[in-house]
């Protein structure tokens, strides 16, 4: 069972106790454990969706030096700012809008994710808020091309 719980952490940086009752819940399906928690982590990412995104960072990704981006993630605070997973979910979506060209804020959002099409970049960053714990969003972006 021990294995499980750090199992089941490792795949959603969930919390050691979150992760023992939702395998607890779930009969011991590490699956079903890992839909439990994806479950939760988007309810808490609506309760932190009215929060303010005062802090945040800006990402450039530059593709072949055809193809640029610049892009304005927020967060709460500076100290998620400098967070590595939040720096990474800014980098992702940067390849992602360079790949994709989505026209504005809402299509980006909608739009299935580049590197797992099973998720869309909504779902990407609902998952980060779920891990770190604060509020996050997309609050600009321009992508240039030659």
């Amino acid at each position: 069972m021990a294995s499980d719980v750090q199992n089941l952490r490792e795949i959603t940086g969930a919390g050691v106790m979150e992760c023992k009752r939702a395998l607890d819940e779930a009969g011991g399906d590490l699956e079903k454990a890992k839909s439990i928690i994806f479950e939760r982590g988007l309810v808490k990412a609506e309760k932190k969706s009215g929060r303010a995104t005062g802090a945040g960072l800006l990402e450039t990704y530059i593709h072949n030096n055809r193809v640029g981006v610049l892009l304005e993630l927020r967060c709460e605070t500076d100290f998620v700012a400098r967070n590595e997973l939040f720096k990474e979910l800014a980098h992702n979506i940067a390849i992602h809008i360079a790949a994709m060209n989505p026209s504005n804020i809402e299509e980006l959002l909608a739009q299935n994710y580049v590197k797992n099409e099973s998720i869309t970049i909504d779902a990407l960053i609902k998952e980060a808020i779920s891990k770190i714990g604060e509020n996050m969003k997309v609050e600009k972006f321009c992508r240039y091309e030659i």
